[in-house]
């Protein structure tokens, strides 16, 4: 078996190239013992090549958890070659990362990618040039995203990794090579990765001295050794062999990429970002962004397409009860279909359209670019309140689910604001809350249109409070992290790339609708129609009745202290879309169960003021998350203790906000 790792930086097309060549056929796992997203699959055309997919990184000096995973594998699982792709459109800063997996003594392949947009630029690179002055490593262009070069590439990583001929690597100055040299002889550094550890031993990298034995003479010699050189360089190792790197790449670039745009000439990209990431138009261009994608979402096009939903259900259901009553099926299991998994289900599918409509926009904005602007430009307001940029991208994540964007707090490195993320990073409505904003706007705000698109804002809001009060506290305070991010060149995204996106983000949603959803609309509908005594009775006399109306009284305060409202919240624990299906079931929802369903919607405006609505919505939108999300949590925290502490405090601030706004409501109404 061949295996042949991706390893390249962030935004570089990795994530795109690795669909080229795996197509569908991958595997999502963890990396062993971490939370880590591993991602592989076997070469298209060729089951016996594996290509991995590596965390995004920018140096092979690791100070995230992701740098660390990508650094281990390489140096300790050893693949058979590495694609090192690099963003053609800024060569000489992704150069840095290839000189470092150059002295790993690694099988190594350059795939140029974004060749399109360098050739659009009047940019010329000399590849066998670049292939020279980086230690005769074959250099292949490409473009992932226009599906050129794909095929080339493989030819060429194959053979590379057959050969096994790794690329010779870059040298440093003379007194630097000597001190790499004595550390070789010092320890016995002469396998294949020898001069890798020993460049790792000459800059002092925390992890390889912890984990390498050494005598007390190696010790010292080595300390002499270092000392020597910072003396002479009058530079410490570190920062010796980092400019090293950089000296050499300036050294050769103007040999190997030729430009023919002047330098005072804007791009596309400059003129965009001049607008989008201005210090006062970045912010309304953004909130604007996303009031229009949500109205569209949520109060246009999508709601055109429940009426297609509804239509659908309405005839489903229909045919089933008439097909079971043909058949002489028991009353109560047509109750259980129809009134139960039937209007469960259903009252959750009937926002799939307007899911994947509010997807597919995340996902054009993803695919151009534009995310990583708004990143950057929450960074500047973010930083005012204790939490860098960074912070914001496990916050884009959640707007598709809540799990991965937790888990996407693994690249901060400051603790402190990496619990700080995690604890707030839920306050995003993810697509699991889509149905709720849709059912409760719909039924008892249809006329204010900007209110669905406000819950997004509402989300930071919360987040920006949130920092605010925890900064104050002994385990959150302290500045927060430096913030680094790629701003990739603007461009179309291909059509096939947004509907892949979109598919992979709203897929979970559909699938749990036919599992986790499925099996707790007919638990609900049992639970509901049945007491203690396995009697059926009504709603009122039922079990979920007796159990919710212990807990009711905690909500009265908020306008929620009905039974039914509190069986929904403790619902969405399971999933939050669940909220929505089991009210159906509560309220024996007739057709689809849509937020259109007039029997839904009467029973919402039955049971809800707008301002226990308003109240209701929010403390839901904003409360603990899911179980898979708080599992989520229970990983990434690595406690009990603080896990508690954050659906906690999630709780404990959604009570807050809704009791103020249930307050306020009532007394302006």
């Amino acid at each position: 078996m061949i295996s042949i790792a991706l390893a390249g930086n962030p935004n570089s097309g990795k994530t795109s190239l690795f669909n080229e060549l795996t197509g569908a056929r991958q595997h999502v796992g963890n990396w062993p013992g971490v939370t880590v997203e591993k991602k592989e699959g076997p070469l298209k055309g060729h089951d016996d090549v594996t290509i991995v997919d590596l965390p995004g990184i920018y140096s092979m000096s690791p100070y995230t958890l992701e740098e660390v995973v990508s650094r281990d594998y390489i140096m300790n699982e050893r693949p058979d070659a590495i694609i090192n792709i690099i963003d053609a459109t800024n060569l000489e800063r992704n150069l840095y990362l290839t000189t470092q997996v150059m002295e790993t003594n690694t099988p190594m392949v350059i795939a140029l990618n974004m060749m399109d947009l360098i050739e659009k630029r009047g940019i010329k690179i000399d590849t066998k040039k670049l292939s020279e002055k980086f230690g005769g490593c074959p250099v292949v262009e490409i473009s992932a995203l226009e599906r050129k070069g794909i095929d080339n590439l493989i030819t060429v990583v194959l053979k590379n990794a057959k050969e096994k001929k790794a690329p010779k690597p870059v040298n440093f100055d003379a007194d630097v090579e000597k001190a790499i040299s004595d550390i070789q002889d010092i320890f016995n550094l002469k396998d294949d990765a020898g001069r890798y550890y020993a460049i790792k031993l000459f800059e002092r990298d925390s992890v390889i001295t912890e984990n390498y034995k050494m005598a007390s003479d190696q010790k010292e010699k080595l300390h002499a050794i270092l000392a020597d050189v910072e003396e002479k360089l009058d530079n410490d190792t570190e920062t010796i062999i980092t400019n090293g790197r950089y000296d050499y790449i300036a050294e050769v670039m103007p040999s190997i990429q030729k430009k023919k745009v002047a330098k005072n000439e804007q791009t596309m990209t400059d003129k965009i970002d001049s607008i989008v990431t201005n210090r006062w138009l970045s912010l309304p261009i953004f909130a604007a962004i996303i009031f229009v994608i949500y109205y569209v979402s949520i109060t246009t096009i999508g709601s055109y397409t429940i009426d297609w939903v509804g239509a659908f259900f309405e005839w489903i259901s229909g045919g089933v009860e008439t097909f079971l009553t043909n058949i002489g099926a028991a009353d109560f299991l047509i109750d259980l279909v129809i009134n139960g998994i039937i209007a469960g289900v259903g009252a959750v599918l009937g926002f799939v359209p307007q899911l994947m409509i509010l997807f597919f926009f995340l996902s054009f904005l993803e695919g151009c670019g534009y995310m990583s602007r708004v990143a950057f430009i929450m960074d500047r307001a973010f930083r005012r309140f204790g939490l860098s940029g960074k912070s914001f991208i496990p916050f884009i994540i959640g707007t598709g689910c809540g799990v991965p964007a937790i888990m996407a707090t693994r690249t901060i490195e400051n603790e402190k604001d990496r619990r700080l993320t995690i604890m707030t990073t839920t306050f995003m409505p993810c697509g699991a809350k889509l149905p709720i904003i849709a059912l409760f706007v719909g039924a008892l705000f249809p006329d204010q249109p900007w209110l669905a698109p406000s819950c997004y804002l509402i989300g930071i809001v919360a987040i920006i409070v949130s920092c605010i009060l925890l900064k104050r506290t002994k385990g959150f305070s302290g500045e927060p992290a430096p913030f680094i991010i790629e701003l990739p060149e603007y461009r179309l995204p291909k059509l096939r790339n947004v509907l892949s996106m979109m598919w992979e983000k709203g897929k979970g949603f559909i699938i749990k609708a036919g599992t986790i959803i499925f099996v707790c609309s007919a638990v609900i509908w049992f639970v509901s129609g049945y007491n203690w005594t396995l009697q059926a009775v009504d709603p009122e006399d039922s079990i979920l009745a007796a159990v919710a109306g212990v807990i009711s009284p905690i909500f009265a305060p908020i306008g929620l202290g009905s039974w039914q409202a509190t069986a929904g919240t403790i619902s969405g624990l399971v999933a939050k879309e669940n909220l929505v299906s089991v009210l159906a079931v509560i309220y024996h929802a007739t057709g689809d169960g849509s937020e259109t369903d007039p029997s839904l919607i009467s029973n919402i405006q039955q049971y809800f003021t707008p301002a226990s609505g308003m109240a209701y919505m929010l403390f839901n939108l904003l409360c603990a998350p899911c179980f898979a999300a708080i599992g989520a949590i229970r990983r990434e925290m690595a406690s009990a203790k603080w896990t508690l502490a954050a659906v906690g405090y999630q709780c404990g601030f959604a009570y807050v906000v809704a009791f103020i706004v249930y307050q306020v409501m009532n007394a302006i109404m």
